[in-house]
């Protein structure tokens, strides 16, 4: 059996060719190997997957949020390994899997916006150029952390217009000193942040709103975008959240003289089909 994953820092969409053919799905929370500890992400893979699986998977195709060098790789290798013995496992980044889902053999931009984001620029076999994505702290412009980010720290500072500050209290319970503990004392404080973008997106037409997202998405643009040869390629994406802000991203976008292409909601299938 073949097994792929797409993990983001939120969730890892699993697909496992089996040896007639057929396809099984899994799902399950995010496994960025910078973050988890090798003990907990084989307790992972033996919780949800092992029992479904079983001992036949061979193959393992790994594209992650955090596999940014050989030593995460080994790393994920080894827990492969350890959850299904003999196993051979490549590991690879996530841009490069929205790079093959998305273009699939031919040159362009593909980027990721969900959770956090990346870019690059994909000459239908390898990433040539990619601009650092520097996480939610130093980068990730665009993505549903950041936007989270901006979102929370208008709450803390009181400049959420009151509407939107009573319904947020009303529906999160969140105080101050609740905030500062998810965010500084706490694991994946980028999940907590973008874990609001359907709340922001249901108060998306508020002027206050838009233009937080607006700007968001024009430093997506400015920060990142521009720096490939966009004159001559379109710009591709897969996430979440380019998957429903596609609007105000393509007016983002159109202002910078820039043209939005594919967007999928997952690069899995694509994946699938890739490897397949």
């Amino acid at each position: 059996m073949i097994l792929i994953a797409d993990s983001g820092a939120t969730k890892v969409d699993w697909r496992c060719i089996q040896a007639d053919g057929s396809i099984v799905e899994i799902q399950t929370e995010g496994i960025n190997a910078v973050y988890l500890t090798a003990d907990q992400i084989i307790d992972l893979l033996k919780k949800h997957l092992l029992p479904v699986l079983g001992n036949g998977v061979r193959e393992v195709y790994f594209y992650g949020a955090g596999v940014v060098s050989a030593e995460v790789s080994k790393v994920l290798a080894d827990c492969f390994d350890a959850v299904f013995p003999g196993c051979t496992c490549v590991a690879e980044s996530d841009i490069l899997a929205a790079a093959r889902a998305l273009c699939g053999n031919k040159p362009g931009i593909a980027c990721i916006l969900g959770t956090g984001a990346n870019t690059c620029f994909y000459d239908g076999e390898q990433i040539t150029k990619n601009v650092r994505a520097g996480g939610f702290i130093l980068g990730d412009d665009g993505s549903g952390a950041v936007i989270g980010k901006h979102f929370i720290s208008d709450f803390i500072k009181g400049l959420l217009p009151k509407e939107i500050e009573d319904e947020f209290v009303k529906r999160y319970g969140l105080d101050y000193m609740a905030i500062v503990q998810k965010v500084y004392r706490e694991g994946l404080p980028s999940r907590f942040l973008a874990s609001f973008s359907p709340f922001i997106n249901e108060f998306r037409a508020h002027p206050h709103i838009a233009k937080l997202l607006r700007r968001c998405f024009d430093d997506f643009c400015e920060r990142n975008i521009s720096q490939y040869d966009y004159e001559n390629y379109e710009v591709n994406l897969v996430g979440s959240v380019a998957h429903y802000y596609r609007d105000i991203l393509e007016e983002s976008a159109k202002e910078h003289g820039m043209r939005i292409g594919k967007i999928l909601k997952s690069p899995i299938s694509g994946l699938v089909e890739y490897h397949n």
